[in-house]
């Protein structure tokens, strides 16, 4: 089992910054990636970005060269910088872990932060 709490959101004018954090505790040596994902009022769940065990990252299109994701292994912790920020990022912001046991992965998700970013 990962528990994950999330830390970080808020309310910020557009062109803001703010950032995420997200603090792993369990079974973490069997994570290996780790990634916020996001959901607006009536849409569905989408990935923000991802980073993996060996620090390789991934960003959505709409996210790319505002925020950056990065990983604290030491620490068990996840960041999201958000740079820029832009009405439409609004959102509440998951963090996800994947772990790996065998050939099987386990997703957990953490509760949840709010995200509103004002015009």
């Amino acid at each position: 089992q990962v528990q994950l709490v999330e830390s970080g959101g808020g309310l910020v004018q557009a062109g803001g910054s703010l950032r995420l954090s997200c603090a792993a505790s369990g079974s973490i040596f069997s994570i290996n990636r780790m990634g916020w994902y996001r959901q607006a009022p009536g849409k569905q769940r989408e990935l923000a970005a991802v980073i993996n065990r060996s620090g390789s990252t991934n960003y959505a299109d709409s996210v790319k060269g505002r925020f950056t994701i990065s990983r604290d292994n030491a620490k068990n912790t996840v960041l999201l910088q958000m740079n820029s920020l832009k009405p439409e990022d609004t959102a509440v912001y998951y963090c996800n872990a994947v772990a790996e046991l065998g050939a099987v992965e386990y997703g957990y998700w953490g509760q949840g932060t709010q995200v509103t970013v004002s015009s």
